[in-house]
């Protein structure tokens, strides 16, 4: 059984920076694509960040060069390095385990954190 847990939001001003981390349980992390979404009050949740297996990274257009996502396998824990961080940041941040296809199971998703950007 997977269970997804976030850490690492709050509050912080515009141009500040937060670290979210979510750590996941179980023993398919490191064979899993993980990613962070977002969504804001009244929009539909998008992707923010994603990482394969091996390293391989994606991320949304209003985040490119601003946040950094990354992985440790040995700590079964996936990273979302955010700066130059503006209001429109504003969301609940959500974790994503994506199992490889091979395995014909459903993401597991976390509970969120909360991210407001803020003066």
């Amino acid at each position: 059984q997977v269970q997804l847990v976030e850490s690492g939001g709050g509050l912080v001003q515009p141009g500040g920076s937060l670290r979210l981390s979510c750590a996941a349980s179980g023993s398919i992390f490191s064979i899993s694509v993980m990613g962070w979404y977002r969504q804001a009050p009244g929009k539909q949740r998008e992707l923010v960040a994603a990482i394969t297996s091996g390293g391989s990274t994606n991320y949304g257009d209003s985040v490119k060069g601003r946040f950094t996502i990354s992985r440790d396998n040995a700590k079964n824990t996936v990273f979302l390095q955010m700066s130059n961080l503006k209001p429109e940041d504003t969301a609940v941040y959500y974790c994503k385990l994506d199992p490889p296809a091979w395995m014909g199971r459903y993401a597991h998703w976390g509970q969120g954190t909360q991210v407001t950007v803020s003066s």
